[in-house]
């Protein structure tokens, strides 16, 4: 019962270093806003990171609005619900309540986090960290994850999947957040990051939470089949069931 099932969302080996990741990450969320905390005007990093992607023809800014509609309410619940069908059909509710709980917190961290750094663009639209940025990392990580898990991968291979997919999640939402003027450059860090930190710690949180459910529901079988058995083993020798003697116990003490 206390054996961690195959079917975990963050396999063993992966924890301590997703764990380290994730804790530099928290950090550099911090540390951004604390730096741009109540700011309205790009930093010098993002002056040139503008600089770089500034220019892009119409085809790349087409590129750009697909994918910042992944990012968006419609966009994200409707990838989000396919990836949970998939789930459901392959049966794998924990992975499913995974994708939707990491999908949550992740986009409620970001959304928390705006109001408390205060960094604007474009008037008063909050602007760090940034959500799209950080939702499809998210994704990114956790399907990572669930793949990593089901083929079985190493702690150095399965660190690398779930980072370079990460990374390539983030960029490229980033660079779209960007080249459409949404966010600063270090807004999409920042909600880089924020993914970053969230996921693994909510992977941890379902696989405990799911043990500790499937434990119970193993002890309470298991309760009832001994249940069984000592009455089935009264009937065969003629006694009254287990369950009758304890009631005539209880009768003759009141």
């Amino acid at each position: 019962m206390t054996a961690r099932p195959a079917s975990a969302v963050l396999a063993p080996p992966l924890r301590v270093w997703l764990g380290v990741i994730a804790s530099l990450a928290a950090s550099v969320v911090v540390a951004l806003g604390a730096a741009y905390a109540r700011d309205s005007e790009p930093g010098t990093t993002d002056l040139r990171v503008w600089t770089a992607v500034d220019g892009a023809g119409a085809p790349w800014r087409h590129v750009a609005l697909a994918t910042d509609f992944v990012g968006e309410p419609v966009g994200a619940v409707l990838l989000v619900a396919v990836l949970v069908t998939g789930c459901l059909l392959l049966r794998d509710p924990r992975a499913a309540v995974f994708l939707v709980t990491g999908t949550c917190l992740t986009v409620g961290a970001t959304t928390l986090l705006k109001p408390v750094v205060g960094r604007t663009i474009h008037g008063d639209n909050l602007s760090y960290p940034s959500g799209h940025t950080a939702f499809l990392t998210a994704i990114a990580l956790m399907v990572s994850l669930l793949a990593t898990g089901r083929l079985g991968l190493g702690r150095v291979a399965g660190v690398t999947c779930v980072f370079a997919a990460g990374l390539v999640a983030g960029a490229a939402m980033g660079w779209a957040q960007v080249l459409l003027g949404s966010h600063y450059p270090t807004d999409t860090l920042g909600g880089w990051c924020t993914a970053l930190a969230v996921v693994p710690v909510t992977a941890c949180l379902v696989d405990a939470t799911a043990d500790r459910l499937a434990g119970r529901r193993a002890c309470r079988q298991s309760d009832g089949q001994c249940d069984r058995q000592v009455e089935g083993r009264a009937r065969t020798s003629g006694g009254p069931p287990a369950r009758a003697v304890d009631r005539r116990a209880d009768a003759g003490r009141q």
